[in-house]
């Protein structure tokens, strides 16, 4: 079995509109993607999908899956609470997209500093590759990523994979492992995101995976 599951509510997710968005943005873009990186925890909420997933995941897996977490701090934080005393694998094929240059940029300022980049962004957001140092797009990088991420599965340690990773991540890890174009997922994530905390279970049969169910927390 192999369970992906979306982080915890961050801060960011909570004040997104109100405190990380500013425009004009209020820091470079190196120093943005490390403040998204490294110091975005977890909010009160967040802990508290961090308990439901400590009893969902459980009844899902056996008894000592093999855990796998981005290098992001909000993704590490709901691993080490979700499944406490289990020790974790921190792989950067599960971090989120790279924005690049763009972390934290509002799209009125984003396209009045790259306009070169607006047309793909706006029509063609799976092909957009963020401008500056590290920016990678969601067809390219992320989906290469994902699929490594998959391959690898091969030579993890128990019959069952718990791996908490991101929204962008998870729409390439699907493209994956279901064989659909990642055009289809962020179609579908316009309507509605995968929501934080919530599990997506797959079997693993015969070489090929196989969607079984999913969870979402109710707090």
């Amino acid at each position: 079995m192999l369970c992906l599951v979306r982080h915890a509510e961050s801060v960011e997710n909570a004040t997104k509109y109100t405190g990380f968005y500013e425009n004009p943005r209020p820091w470079a873009g190196p120093a943005a993607h490390a403040l998204s990186r490294d110091v975005v925890g977890l909010t009160p909420r967040g802990f508290l999908q961090c308990l439901w997933l400590r009893q969902t995941v459980r009844d899902l897996t056996g008894p000592a899956p093999a855990v796998r977490t981005s290098q992001y701090r909000r993704a590490l934080d709901t691993a080490a609470l979700a499944l406490p005393g289990l020790p974790y694998e921190v792989t950067a094929l599960l971090n989120e997209q790279h924005y690049g240059a763009a972390t934290y940029m509002t799209r009125q300022e984003l396209y009045a500093t790259y306009p070169e980049g607006t047309e793909d962004r706006q029509t063609r957001k799976h092909l957009w590759t963020p401008p500056g140092d590290g920016g990678e797009s969601l067809a390219s990088g992320v989906l290469r990523r994902a699929t490594a991420f998959v391959d690898g599965l091969a030579t993890a340690s128990a019959a069952d994979v718990v791996a908490f990773t991101h929204h962008t991540a998870i729409l390439a890890l699907r493209a994956v492992l279901e064989c659909r174009p990642v055009t289809e997922l962020v179609d579908e994530a316009r309507v509605r995101k995968t929501p934080n905390a919530a599990v997506l279970v797959y079997e693993q049969v015969d070489g090929q995976f196989h969607a079984r169910s999913a969870a979402q927390p109710d707090c």
